[in-house]
This record gives C-alpha cells, structure tokens and sequence, in this order.
C-alpha cells in the first residue's frame, strides 16, 4: 500500500513570481494578508519508511 507525502514543492523562479504575484491580486481585493503555499504530491511505498 502507498502512502501520500506532500513536501513544499520546489518552484522554478518565473513561477515563484506567478505565486508571489497571485498572492498580491488577493491581498488587494480581500484587504486579507494572504498567503498561499505549493507543495508537491509524492507517493511512498510502506516498504521505503
């Protein structure tokens, strides 16, 4: 059986500006300090623990 792991992902720089500037748009339109995170889905086998 596999287990799910969701480590933070690791974004390459133009789509850590794409992130950065989603989470600006939100800030302006809720007036909310908004913060978003990425991370990346990983399938373990219970073997590799």
């Amino acid at each position: 059986m596999a287990n799910i792991a969701f480590p933070v992902a690791r974004l390459q720089d133009g789509t850590l500006r794409q992130l950065q500037q989603l989470e600006q748009r939100l800030r302006e339109e809720t007036g909310e300090e908004i913060v978003l995170v990425a991370y990346q889905r990983e399938t373990m086998d219970e073997e590799a623990k």
